[in-house]
C-alpha cells in the first residue's frame, strides 16, 4: 500500500513540476475548461496542450468528460488534498525548526 502511495505522489509531483500544467490547474480552479481553453493562454498546439492534460489526468489531478468532440476538464481536489497532506507533515517539521530558531535568536547572550 505504501509503495502505491509513493507512486501516486510521484505522478502528482511530476505533473506539478511543470509551470504550464500548474497554470492549467489554476485555470481549472476557477471553472471547468475545455482542452482548447486550457491551450489558449500558451503558445502551443492543441496536441501539445492535450499531452499536458494527459499528464494531469494520469496523476489524477483532473477529470475529463467528453461531450461530442469536446473534452471538458475539471480539477480533482481529492488528489490535490493527498499532496497537501504529504506536504503538511513537512510544514510541521519546518515550523518547529523556525520556532526553535526564533527562540534561540531571542535569548539574551550569556
Amino acid at each position: 500500500m505504501e509503495l502505491e502511495n509513493d507512486k501516486r505522489l510521484d505522478h502528482i509531483f511530476h505533473a506539478l513540476s511543470d509551470s504550464t500544467r500548474r497554470e492549467m490547474l489554476r485555470l481549472m480552479a476557477q471553472r471547468d475548461r475545455t482542452v482548447s481553453e486550457l491551450a489558449e493562454p500558451f503558445d502551443m498546439s492543441l496536441a501539445a496542450a492535450s499531452k499536458h492534460v494527459k499528464v494531469l489526468e494520469h496523476a489524477g489531478l483532473l477529470r475529463r468528460s467528453v461531450q461530442g468532440r469536446t473534452h471538458y476538464c475539471s480539477l480533482d481536489s481529492d488528489t490535490m488534498a493527498q499532496a497537501m497532506k504529504w506536504l503538511s507533515f513537512y510544514e510541521q517539521y519546518w515550523k518547529s525548526r523556525f520556532d526553535a530558531l526564533e527562540k534561540a535568536l531571542n535569548e539574551p547572550d550569556a
